[in-house]
């Protein structure tokens, strides 16, 4: 009972907080959800049972009128796991293909390596399944455009496992910079910054490549594709575009260890009308985490971080403003060049809040309960796909800038 009470609150404080925003039209299951979304049973098989998969399961076992009633898995530790997470009534598969045709499934969702995503995928949807894979999309230009075509040609709902579109926190943000709180936006800056070498432990020599595939070009386009991706769709959502070209650098200079991938990434994104995404990744050092940085002439927020500052802020009460103009008179005359130069120094204010409540998720839980939803209404929903197919496109476009050392650009014929 508790675990019900809890979903019920949590979809209750996710519609409240959105309220009767613009944004909010884009959410569709929300009302269902709202409603209780009561009724049919739906039949659903993972493809995956590596981390991600069991994270999405955690997600979504506790979801009404569900059955997870099957999975796939071809590594045969994460296999036995899985079984003993499932029970015994969920059907184990080692190869996907089995499972979909043995199985009535209403719906798949994928959480394999990246260079799987695409059969995977089209093998769903063409087996009448509704399909949440997870980000990116595919390796490939040609990969991507075959999964949405087989999504458009099927009817089918196509997800892509871009959470942020689903966090309440960057739901309130976009609506803010929409009501135009920090003006037009001129500049995103957007960084990743781990501190780990992406290497898993290989119980055999055999299977180095299918356990660590992250860190090989034929499995993986590395920082790209895992991380790049996820800031790539919120700049689109942003931005409302997709971006023009790119052009970058990356190189190895920390994990020398046969790793084919970049271990840092740095590049610039440009979008119609002259705005740019400036993106770095590095798995060498965490000090500064991860954020999103969208910046205007009149404020500038971060996302992760959830803080919003004005540019011109209203003027302090006067003693603060004593204190201040007593701790920068210093710089208020510097002679360089015969003209005085005044130093802009990095915002010190605390700033505001974007959003005063905090939901215990970074989008995935609501990610999954909008699926289901649009699932059991058979509900397709193109901006959803829109978003995933772009910020994939975008991804392979920083990589393949990087690896041919060349502006590149959106390639021709690829847009929803």
């Amino acid at each position: 009972m508790k675990e019900q009470v809890n979903r019920r609150d949590f979809i209750k404080t996710f519609s409240v907080l959105a309220g009767t925003s613009v944004l909010a039209t884009r959410m569709p299951w929300l009302n269902s959800l709202q409603a209780g979304d009561g009724g049919r049973m739906i039949r659903l098989g993972i493809i995956g049972m590596g981390s991600r998969g069991k994270y999405l399961h955690l997600m979504l076992k506790d979801i009404p009128d569900l059955d997870i009633c099957c999975f796939s898995e071809d590594y045969g530790p994460h296999f036995e796991e899985s079984r003993q997470l499932l029970g015994k009534e969920a059907r184990g598969y080692v190869d996907y293909r089995d499972m979909l045709e043995k199985e009535q499934l209403d719906a798949v969702v994928i959480a394999t390596p990246l260079h799987e995503h695409p059969h995977q995928t089209i093998d769903s949807l063409k087996a009448g399944a509704h399909v949440f894979c997870e980000k990116a999309m595919a390796r490939t230009y040609e990969e991507c455009n075959d999964m949405v075509k087989a999504h458009q040609e099927t009817g089918k709902i196509l997800y892509v496992g871009h959470q942020r579109m689903f966090n309440i926190k960057y739901h309130q943000a976009y609506e803010k910079i929409r009501q135009g709180m920090i003006g037009p936006v001129t500049q995103i800056r957007a960084y990743w910054h781990r501190n780990n070498d992406w290497r898993r432990d290989v119980p055999a020599p055999e299977l180095e490549r299918k356990i660590n595939w992250r860190l090989y070009h034929d499995y993986s386009c590395g920082l790209m594709t895992e991380l790049a991706c996820h800031h790539l769709q919120v700049a689109n959502q942003i931005y409302d575009e997709y971006p023009e070209c790119v052009w970058g650098t990356g190189s190895i200079n920390h994990w020398k260890d046969g790793r084919e991938v970049y271990d840092n990434v740095n590049l610039v994104y440009q979008y119609p009308g002259g705005a740019h995404v400036l993106y770095d990744s590095l798995i060498s050092n965490k000090h500064y985490g991860l954020e999103v940085q969208v910046q205007g002439p009149k404020g500038t927020m971060e996302l992760e971080y959830g803080k919003m500052w004005e540019e011109f802020p209203p003027p302090a009460p006067g003693i603060i403003q004593l204190i201040h103009h007593l701790e920068t008179r210093l710089f208020e005359a510097v002679p360089v060049g015969g003209a005085t130069w005044v130093p802009d120094d990095p915002v010190r204010r605390s700033g505001e809040w974007i959003i005063d409540k905090v939901l215990d998720d970074d989008g995935t839980k609501m990610q999954m309960e909008a699926f289901v939803s649009d699932v059991k209404n058979n509900r397709v929903d193109p901006f959803i796909t829109k978003q995933g197919f772009y910020a994939s496109i975008a991804s392979l476009m920083g990589f393949e800038a990087m690896m041919n050392n060349e502006i590149t650009y959106w390639p021709e014929g690829l847009a929803m």
